[in-house]
This record gives C-alpha cells, structure tokens and sequence, in this order.
C-alpha cells in the first residue's frame, strides 16, 4: 500500500463501548487508526447517534418499508407473540435471517453515496456472528480493490474449534458468503496469527492475502473513573473481567485461590478474588463457594466497561481464562487491557493459543485446566513478591505494548506485508 495513502471509509456494526466485548475491540481498532495518521470516516448501525471524539461518525438508519423489512417484522412477531420461530427454516434456506438482509441493504445503500475515489481502503468490522457489514460491501464491487475484510473470530460457527459444536442453519450457504469475501477483498485481516491459520485451513484462498492486527491498546484517561466499594486497591487483588461462558470454567481458579489462602492464612484478610461478568451457568458453584471464601467476590450482573478497565488498571493480578480444548485461535479482547495494566498475566488456557504465543515460552505464569496446584503456587509466590513491595509487581513486556499500538499498525498497513 502506498505510505502516502491517509483517508479510509469504516463501515462499523456498533460503536456503543457497552454493548459487547467485540465492540469495545472494534472502537480502539477505530482510534488506533486515527492515532496512526489515518482519517477516517465511521459509518455506523448502532441505531442512535454517538460520536467518537476527533472522527466523523454517521448513524445509519434501519432501511423500512420494503418485503424485506416486513418480512423480517413478520418473523419476530410470530416469535413474539405466538411463539412459532420460523428462523431455522429461513436460515436453511437463505444462510441468514431476513433483518440481517435488510440491514446489510441498510448499510450498502448508505455506503452507496460515498465515492471510491475519494477514499485509500474501506474497512468492515462487525461483532459477535454478525457480518452485515461485509455482506454491504461484498454487493458493492466498485469497493473490492480496497477492501480490508476484518475477521474476528471463525466464521461460520461450524467452524470454531471443540468443544464448541454449534452447527448453524444454513452453515453451507454461510461457508460460500465468506469464500465470497476471502475472494473479493483486498485483504483478510485477523487480529491473531492463529486464527488466520485456523480460517486458511478451511479457505485456501486466504494465503497470500491477509495482514495480522491484533486487538489494540486504549489510549484511556481511566484515573477518571471511580473504583467500586467492593475493590479495596490495598489488597492483593485477582481479577478475571469477562463472560465466563458455557465452556470457560472458572473451577481451577477457584480451587487454586483456595489452596493459596490455606498456605497463606493471612491472605484471607489481604486478597480478593474478583470475577466480573453477567450471568453464567456458574452462578450457583460461585456463589457456594463464596460461603466459605468471603475473599471471593461475584459481580452481580454487568459492570460498566469504563470502571472493569480501571480495575484492571489497579488490580494485583490479571486472569485470562480460555475454554478447554486443544486449541485457542483466539486473541482475547481483554488482552490488550491486561497488557496495558502492566501486571502479571496468570494465563489458563489450551497448549496451542495465540495467548500463549504471544507471551512466549519463558512466560512463567501459563497454566492448562488441570494445574490447580500449580496456579495456586503462582498466586503464592506473587504474593510474597506482593507483600515485599507491591510496585515490583509488574508484567514488564514493552514488546507487547509495542506490538498493540498504532505505531506496528501503521507499519503493518505500510508495509502491508501478506501471509
């Protein structure tokens, strides 16, 4: 790519930070690349006006009034009032659901009135299982030749690695929509070199045309924000920020933090184990184990991001907790969070993970499911280094700050350098 090119066309699915987890990724993407010297022009589906300081933010407005809009209203009343769901049917047939055609049509028609010429690359990013963005710009063949498709996580569903076995309605037909897209993009972007491997083993079209930027550090004034009650910055603080999911099983760090106040009784007064997240299948095992660990600490529901970011800023310890499998491609959205705080990392997750590879090989505190004993001797010995000076408590990795920040962004797109 030309190093003087500067103006790029994102077509975003959300910019509400509190909406999910890969929102709040796609907003520091969004600012890291306006810190890279890029201009930027950000057109949104969150269906009500934000703006995001120094950037042009228009919300587009849902397409109504058209078959597809009122059979998309058809199908959520059925649901809602009658309780017939006809979505397996609808996606088995089509691939998608009628609301996600119509507010891809939404976005391309308003992607419509921008000129190509005016603009070096378009951007789509999109959240969760949604790829409505890519789908706008997929019908838009004047956009192809400067199109950075950006692929969050495996695509479909069918796709993710056990144990996760979730086959879609309409998997065969959603396969051909992203091979669609692996061929008419410019670029394929993944925020995990093991993710761009997972998809290629499936799309051999990938190879050759696709650039790796991982989630981005926020530039983020949190001092702002005030710490809740419950978070007492003079203990010796564990934290895990995040859903816990149906397959990420918080048990093994339960049981470390118990065998860890057993040999240090005196910790039952100075830490806190503290999980923040909304409702999962584990409410119930926490909050029994919280009757004999009054050091636990169960957030109740959902936690604004602004303040979870601050006590990842402050707390003593952060946790990273993958499902259990044999692989991970994933790079967490909390990553760059945990990175930025510059505390110790305790990482439990698969042998082959971009966690892992990203924390290299002599990282001391990576952990698999069954190495309880092992995660509560990590936790003891931060402790004592805790308890000698708790600014000595650091992760240390200025090669991670430098890979997660505009600077390795601007050299990725400049260089723009294939895999």
């Amino acid at each position: 790519m030309n190093s003087c090119s500067n103006n790029i066309l994102v077509v975003v699915e959300s910019i509400d930070i509190d909406d999910s987890s890969g929102t709040k990724g796609r907003i520091a993407l969004i600012h890291s690349l306006v810190n890279a010297g890029y201009k930027l022009t950000v057109l949104h589906f969150t269906q009500k006006e934000i703006q995001l300081e120094g950037i042009d933010c228009y919300a587009i407005n849902e397409r109504k009034y058209n078959i597809i809009y009122l059979l998309s209203r058809v199908q959520r009343l059925l649901n809602r009032w009658f309780s017939i769901d006809i979505s397996k049917y609808v996606d088995t047939l089509f691939g998608f659901s009628f609301g996600f055609f119509n507010d891809a049509k939404s976005l391309e028609k308003a992607i419509g009135k921008y000129d190509p010429v005016k603009y070096d690359m378009v951007w789509t990013l999109s959240k969760g299982n949604s790829y409505r963005s890519h789908k706008a710009v997929l019908e838009l063949p004047q956009w192809h030749d400067k199109w950075y498709a950006y692929v969050h996580d495996p695509f479909p569903q069918q796709l993710y690695p056990r144990p996760y076995n979730y086959v879609p309605y309409g998997y065969k037909k959603q396969r051909y929509f992203f091979r669609e897209i692996a061929i008419k993009a410019k670029r394929l972007v993944f925020p995990s070199l093991k993710l761009k491997e997972w998809m290629q083993s499936y799309y051999e079209v990938i190879n050759g045309k696709s650039l790796i930027v991982p989630h981005q550090l926020l530039q983020d004034e949190v001092h702002k924000m005030d710490l809740p009650i419950y978070f007492k910055k003079e203990k010796f603080n564990i934290l895990f920020a995040g859903n816990l999911l149906d397959l990420r099983d918080p048990k093994p760090i339960v049981e470390a933090y118990r065998l860890f106040l057993n040999a240090y009784p005196d910790s039952k007064e100075n830490s806190t184990l503290i999980f923040l997240g909304g409702p999962s299948k584990y409410d119930t095992y926490l909050l029994n184990q919280q009757k004999s660990m009054p050091s636990l600490y169960v957030s109740d529901g959902y936690v604004p991001f602004a303040q979870v970011y601050r006590m990842q800023q402050e707390t003593s310890v952060n946790l990273i907790l993958e499902a259990k499998s044999e692989i991970s491609p994933f790079l967490p959205g909390k990553f760059p969070h945990c990175v930025a705080a510059n505390k110790p990392i305790v990482y439990i997750g698969p042998y082959y993970s971009e966690c892992k590879r990203l924390l290299g090989k002599e990282y001391p505190y990576v952990f698999d499911f069954e190495d309880s004993q092992m995660i509560a001797t990590a936790f003891s010995e931060l402790y004592e280094k805790w308890k000698f000076n708790p600014d000595h408590l650091i992760l240390n990795r200025p090669d991670l700050i430098e890979y997660l920040i505009s600077p390795y962004l601007k050299k990725t797109l400049t260089n723009d350098n294939v895999c």
